[in-house]
């Protein structure tokens, strides 16, 4: 099916001007222009219509002056455009001068892999990658609990170097991450560096992943009941899989709360705020900043599924959607935070569909915690530092940051009458 766009975004072709005297020239380019004759093909109105989204949604507009935006689109119309291929490495050569990696291309397999995501299942090792602020290293932000990744300990913070011999600077983050899925059986070679300068090289098998990004359990600490709750993404289905959660751990008597963000690299942000609505009682959650440079802040509802006591345990790899939920938390003065400074990721993504099964992630917005703060690149302090090695298995045996988080918690309850 051909993509129809608006007779203005069509082009011109090159060539025709040279042929006639000036004037005559101008008048006829004119007509060319706005004459339907002219229609580009399927995959150029790819390309155009990648163009208009991210132009008309892009949260830093300012930026398109200074990479010459308009002139992008026409360069890329300029070479042969045939098929679906080079129709996207046209647009990829068109996002690439924004320098923002997180606007991007996703191509049929890697918008649906995203997608699938968002649902809460995955095929894959079960790594979750990211960007590290500075020098932009594709690095683990998590392995994902149960994963072949998580098996083989693979820590947060450790480099990407190389998968299967193919070096990860050139195929950037998206390619590296989808070059980590495919079908369960299949093999993966990865050689990466640990945040103590380690390399290593190893072979995983990939599986199908359930994320389980829910879990729940009762922890019995010298005589107090404290309930643990631990989230791991951020899916469409979380907000209902937390309330029914809560509803358990009350259920059994719970004294206080210990909310596990560790490793939780984000997800939907709508999933985020509504599970900000369980603990907060008409605060602000987050403040957004539009591409028009407004402002907007969401505020929780009336009323708390949980308001108990609790604490909330973060690291490196709490990231995006679950640093809005930790900011809202500090800022509001409802949870202490526990552990180590975050990932540092405040700007949201939109999807949108390009309807050949490929799809846009843009950029559209930068988010704040209820106190103003930006943590793009920066992350967010915890209350309670954390020094000591940190837990390769969060919430399993030999958890001493869950420990301390207990411990901490029990002294900070009311006392027993």
């Amino acid at each position: 099916m051909r993509l129809r766009l608006p007779t203005a975004q069509l082009f011109a072709t090159r060539g025709l001007a040279q042929l006639l005297a000036p004037a005559l020239a101008a008048v006829l380019a004119l007509v060319v222009w706005a004459s339907p004759a002219t229609a580009l093909n399927d995959e150029q109105q790819l390309v155009v219509e990648a163009w208009r989204l991210v132009n008309q949604s892009y949260v830093d507009p300012d930026r398109f002056e200074q990479v010459n935006w308009k002139q992008l689109r026409q360069k890329a119309l300029e070479k042969q455009i045939t098929t679906a291929n080079q129709a996207y490495e046209a647009i990829e050569a068109m996002l690439a001068p924004l320098g923002d990696p997180y606007t991007r291309l996703l191509r049929p397999g890697e918008y649906a892999t995203l997608r699938s995501n968002t649902q809460g299942t995955v095929s894959g090792v079960g790594l979750q990658l990211g960007l590290r602020p500075g020098d932009q290293q594709i690095v683990v932000i998590a392995p994902l609990d149960g994963s072949p990744a998580a098996a083989a300990e693979i820590q947060s913070g450790s480099e990407v170097l190389r998968v299967n011999g193919e070096v990860v600077e050139e195929l950037g983050l998206e390619k590296t991450a989808g070059a980590l899925r495919g079908p369960a059986g299949s093999s993966v070679l990865l050689v990466l560096r640990s945040p103590q300068g380690k390399e290593r090289e190893v072979e995983l098998i990939r599986e199908e992943v359930n994320l389980q990004p829910v879990r729940s359990r009762v922890l019995k600490r010298d005589g107090h009941s404290l309930g643990y709750l631990r989230i791991t993404q951020f899916a469409e289905l979380v907000p209902s899989q937390t309330a029914e959660a809560l509803e358990s751990l009350k259920g059994q008597g719970i004294e206080g709360l210990i909310l596990d963000l560790r490793n939780n690299s984000g997800g939907l942000v709508s999933a985020g705020v509504d599970i900000a609505n369980s603990f907060l009682d008409g605060q602000a959650i987050v403040e957004t900043q539009d591409r028009g440079g407004i402002s907007a802040t969401q505020v929780a509802q009336t009323g708390q599924l949980y308001e108990g006591p609790m604490v909330t345990l973060v690291n490196g790899g709490t990231a995006s959607a679950s640093e809005i939920l930790a900011g809202a938390l500090q800022d509001d003065g409802r949870s202490a935070l526990m552990g180590s400074r975050t990932f540092g990721k405040g700007l949201i993504q939109t999807l949108i569909n390009l309807g050949d099964r490929s799809g846009l992630a843009v950029t559209v917005a930068r988010y704040l915690t209820p106190s103003g703060r930006d943590i793009q690149n920066q992350g967010i302090v915890p209350d309670l530092p954390l020094s000591q090695a940190e837990p390769l298995n969060p919430g399993g045996e030999g958890d001493t940051w869950l420990e301390q988080a207990g411990e901490w918690l029990i002294a900070s309850l009311p006392e027993k009458r």
